[in-house]
């Protein structure tokens, strides 16, 4: 069903929880995988090449560690994630990206919020699902980490068979 995931992960626990759910959906689907981590922009104006003056390099060395932990994740499953770091607001950014790439399916983290705060940044899901021509998954379903162990485990199992 689903042949090209996109899997939006930006280190929070919500995003933990969107790349496991998403990574399983994968592994059992057989779909290739892509990880995309956007680093949003400090007060700056977009440079060329999308890069933003007054992103420090130190924020985006960690975003690249926190990308790479995403990608461990991952592997430990037995996917082979492309991976990729974007400088911009998420929510176009992951629409964009989808396009690009020829997603079948975005998974994004759910993330609650108040009614003042949903007002004044907006709501990733709801930018996303109005932007793109494909499924969207909002992971809110926690995999505890015995049970994630366990299917990292049959996985290993599986590459060794």
């Amino acid at each position: 069903m689903y042949k090209r995931i996109l899997l939006a992960y930006d280190g929070s626990r919500e995003g933990l929880v969107a790349l496991r759910e998403g990574a399983l959906l994968a592994k059992r689907q057989g779909a290739a995988v892509f990880l995309l981590s956007v680093l949003p922009p400090l007060a700056g104006v977009v440079m060329g090449e999308g890069v933003y003056a007054g992103t420090a390099p130190e924020q985006i060395d960690g975003h690249r560690a926190l990308l790479e932990r995403g990608v461990a994740v991952a592997r430990q499953l037995g996917l082979e994630p492309q991976s990729r770091l974007e400088v911009g607001e998420p929510a176009p950014r992951i629409g964009a990206v989808a396009k690009e790439i020829g997603a079948d399916l975005v998974v994004v983290g759910h993330r609650r919020q108040n009614a003042l705060e949903r007002w004044w940044s907006g709501g990733t899901g709801a930018y996303v699902s109005d932007h793109v021509k494909c499924s969207v998954l909002i992971a809110c379903n926690g995999v505890s980490d015995e049970a994630f162990q366990v299917e990292i485990d049959n996985a290993q199992a599986e590459l060794k068979a």
